[in-house]
């Protein structure tokens, strides 16, 4: 391919910002990143934008090169065959290739009640919304926290180490994704905070109302809000796009994370699927996959067949409040295993993992940057300039 190439990444989250700066270091090639907000969202502190701990936001300015372009705008329809992307406020972003790291969000729960009164953390929106329906009700109304992954159960004890009256509705089990000796500090903890706690099959909720939950076993909870954190879903876009998905919506890939019906196309983060090697929808995930989805591209654009992707999970940390948390560590596979740290250490590993991942965002933004600046002696700004969209397009770059 001859010429500058231009590289477009659908979403500005933790997958798409390290396939951006990663893309962007190199000479020849543009990167566009689109994204429906003007600000990275540290999604990993969500729950702490709830209670105010932190605001969960960085400027695109320090996370991503200032020779990465920043369109903010929502992209709505991909054309494969034109290379282009359409977008919400009416404009198109032409590609040579396309990084689809849209993310994910709180899936629908199928269960009655639940889309109308429920809340959910898993996005900013939804934690601003959270936050407002908080403000409303008193200290001592009581909140009910569904589902008890890593998202339900950093969201109770948070809430509850605020001073708020949490019960946490399991659905099964406590922890599901953590070893069975690893549950029991986290449940020491949650008690301690004062956490109501509810295990088993029968403690599913069957409907959600506007101040109560109804579980499997006829209980009704009184619930001023209710917050719901069980299950992820990805957005339609592929599916929209004419694009192979998987039952979730994922975009089907193969293991080097190209798109099965187009090579121009590579994923990275939540929204993506190998079937064959799958891997859990996480932040730990998808700082992998942004620099492997950009390593498929430049390969590709170098005449190189590109290589598989090789994961590799250190474990899970989980903070319990900000004065206790817990490290699940596992195997390379992302299998747990019965090692962790608790307690204030836990904590303390938590915080250094949340710094250690937004720094290294900072970095691949340096060097992105430093690329440019040494690359060229045109002016440029010194971080991403927001645009709301682009002017429309019918043309594409030449390759």
């Amino acid at each position: 391919m001859n010429g500058n190439v231009e590289v477009v990444v659908i979403g500005g989250g933790y997958g798409g910002v390290t396939a951006a700066n990663s893309l962007a270091r190199r000479d020849g090639v543009s990167v566009t990143v689109v994204n429906p907000r003007p600000e990275f969202v540290e999604r990993i502190r969500l729950h702490q934008r709830v209670t105010g701990s932190d605001d969960a936001t960085e400027g695109f300015g320090r996370v991503m090169g200032g020779n990465v372009r920043l369109v903010v705008d929502t992209a709505t329809r991909i054309d494969a065959a034109e290379r282009q992307v359409w977008l919400a406020g009416g404009g198109t972003v032409s590609y040579d290739y396309l990084v689809y790291a849209v993310g994910s969000g709180a899936a629908d729960p199928g269960v009655p009640g639940a889309a109308e009164f429920a809340y959910w953390v898993s996005d900013f929106e939804g934690a601003e919304r959270l936050r407002s329906a908080l403000a409303a009700v008193p200290a001592t109304a009581p909140l009910t926290v569904v589902g008890a992954g890593p998202t339900g159960l950093e969201t109770a004890a948070e809430l509850a180490e605020a001073g708020r009256k949490v019960t946490l509705v399991c659905g099964d089990v406590l922890g599901p994704s953590l070893h069975a000796r690893v549950r029991r500090p986290v449940a020491r903890r949650l008690a301690k905070l004062g956490v109501t706690v509810l295990e088993g099959p029968r403690t599913r909720v069957t409907e959600v109302t506007q101040d109560a939950v109804r579980l499997g076993d006829g209980r009704e909870l009184p619930s001023a809000v209710t917050i719901w954190t069980a299950g992820f879903r990805v957005p339609d876009l592929a599916a929209r796009s004419g694009l192979r998905t998987d039952a979730a919506g994922r975009l089907v890939t193969d293991a080097t994370l190209t798109c099965v019906d187009d090579e121009r196309i590579v994923a990275a983060g939540d929204a993506g699927v190998m079937p064959d090697h799958p891997f859990r929808m996480s932040c730990q995930a998808a700082v992998q996959l942004g620099p492997a989805a950009a390593a498929t591209i430049l390969r590709r654009i170098a005449g190189k067949t590109p290589s598989p992707v090789r994961m590799f999970f250190a474990g899970q940390c989980l903070s319990l409040g900000r004065d206790e948390g817990v490290t699940q560590f596992s195997y390379p596979n992302d299998t747990v295993n019965a090692l962790h740290i608790g307690g204030r250490p836990g904590a303390g590993v938590k915080e250094i993992a949340c710094k250690f991942t937004l720094n290294k965002l900072v970095s691949g933004a340096r060097k992105a940057s430093s690329r440019a600046s040494h690359g060229n002696s045109t002016d440029r700004p010194d971080s991403p300039r927001p645009e709301h969209r682009t002017t429309p397009s019918n043309t594409r770059p030449a390759a």
